[in-house]
């Protein structure tokens, strides 16, 4: 009888929706329980992950209590000195590979070949499953900062280098306009913190670098299914960029989302792999408009 193949992206669906319905999303996870504070899940030689591998290692780490940041395979940990504890069981974690295969669809005089991309697994341990690493190895994430309740100039200038229009008002909404494409944001100062401002700012940024004059990603008149979408990736997004600025995100807690999102990825497996992949391109493209301006900046002075 031939071995069933192992579906990774129903694997990771399925372990995502789990720690839904128990009212854990992965991306939640690292500001709340028993975690010490947050930082992206890192590969044995310091690059960080992305996209979805950024939520199942942060959803193995809290349903298994790790806290240290690092993960490897079995021979990375030996090459390093270390060795798995028995009885500890891998964490899957995602790759991408391509295959050529013979087009039969060409035009003649192209090349007759398409490309094929594929996910494929490995198996990864966190560094507290191993024991004999270098201390380097077992780091501590430090918890978000403190920011009291006064605006903070540099996370300000990170926000501006950004390039998005932001509009403050006494209107107590947060939100992103796309037709007159801006961020709308009320004063910091109708916030319980300034950490509270500037998570929720960090969503609506990745709305706006979602949006039709950039990534183009974010649909401007959603159904149901992609309104859950939009948002479920301008949640994601507004985590990965409060993990690099040091800062908690504001998660939204109503039942229409969460509802939207169990709806959509339990039909279709492949949404929170896109999702993961959309947040990943909004940081990134922020991160890059940043980088830029301060370049400029650096040059004019």
């Amino acid at each position: 009888m031939a071995k069933e193949r192992f579906d990774i992206k129903q694997h990771v669906t399925d372990t995502i929706i789990a720690q839904i319905e128990a009212g854990t999303p992965p991306w939640r996870k690292p500001w709340t329980g028993d975690m010490s504070g947050a930082s992206f899940p890192l590969r044995h030689n310091g690059d960080s992950y992305q996209g979805i591998n950024i939520l199942m290692l942060w959803a193995t780490a809290h349903v298994r209590g790790y806290n240290s940041a690092r993960w490897m395979t079995f021979k990375q940990a030996l090459e390093l000195g270390g060795c798995v504890k028995k009885g500890e069981k891998a964490t899957k974690s995602v790759f991408y590979g391509s295959i050529e295969r013979e087009d039969e669809n060409a035009v003649e005089g192209e090349d007759g070949k398409r490309r094929i991309r594929f996910a494929k697994t490995n198996n990864v341990f966190n560094a507290d499953q191993i024991e004999g690493l270098p201390e380097a190895y077992y780091i501590r994430p430090e918890p978000p900062r403190d920011l009291g309740t006064e605006a903070d100039a540099e996370l300000d200038a990170f926000f501006a280098r950004s390039g998005a229009e932001i509009i403050t008002t006494e209107e107590p909404r947060a939100y992103f306009h796309p037709t007159k494409d801006h961020i709308h944001m009320p004063p910091i100062a109708t916030f319980y913190s300034a950490a509270g401002y500037y998570g929720t700012l960090a969503h609506e940024l990745t709305h706006w670098a979602c949006g039709e004059k950039r990534l183009a990603t974010q649909k401007a008149h959603a159904n149901r299914k992609e309104y859950a979408f939009d948002e479920l990736v301008a949640e994601i997004g507004a985590c990965f960029l409060a993990v690099q600025l040091g800062v908690e995100p504001q998660f939204d807690q109503s039942a229409a989302y969460v509802e939207g999102w169990l709806e959509a990825l339990k039909s279709d497996k492949e949404m929170i792999f896109k999702a993961a992949a959309e947040a990943q391109k909004a940081v990134d493209y922020i991160n890059e408009k940043a980088r830029v301006a301060e370049g400029e900046k650096q040059v004019a002075a």
